[in-house]
């Protein structure tokens, strides 16, 4: 319970730091009627709020029969799930979301037991159709990178 404290304290510290990088936040633009500065803030003071509440009343943590242990393989799958996300990220704007989705999915559907030729049809029309329902159907623009030619 120790451990959940320090980790409650450690990530308020966070929050707070953040806060403090996200008050002064104002955008050219406003699209919303409260602005861009409040879901930000809104999100830190509910997880500071979650966090208040662990750090002053902990949980005793028991694993049950059917959760997975927490060893070497495992821990290895969730270090190599954060590295391809954090490539994602970095290759979502110069790539576009299609080319960086299907680079990134088929080694995560390979870490996680998928074969070969199915990992890459569906990842490939996953990451297609996916693109299709953003940026047509919700309006959402998302990046085209590489693939920008294909666009009109």
């Amino acid at each position: 319970m120790v451990l959940q404290r320090i980790f409650a304290l450690v990530l308020l510290l966070v929050c707070a730091t953040l806060a403090v990088m996200a008050w002064p936040y104002q955008a050219a633009f406003s699209y919303e009627p409260v602005g861009p500065r409040a879901f930000p803030l809104l999100m830190l003071g509910l997880m500071a709020v979650a966090l208040l509440y662990l750090a002053v009343l902990p949980t005793p943590i028991e694993r049950g029969d059917e959760e997975p242990e927490l060893d070497r393989p495992t821990l290895t799958k969730i270090g190599l799930c954060v590295l391809l996300l954090l490539v994602f990220a970095g290759l979502f704007e110069p790539l576009g979301f299609i080319l960086s989705s299907i680079l990134i999915g088929v080694p995560m559907a390979r870490l996680y037991g998928g074969r070969w030729l199915p990992s890459v049809v569906i990842i490939c029309l996953m990451s297609v159709g996916i693109y299709l329902l953003f940026d047509k159907a919700m309006d959402v623009p998302l990046p085209l990178g590489l693939l920008d030619v294909l666009e009109n």
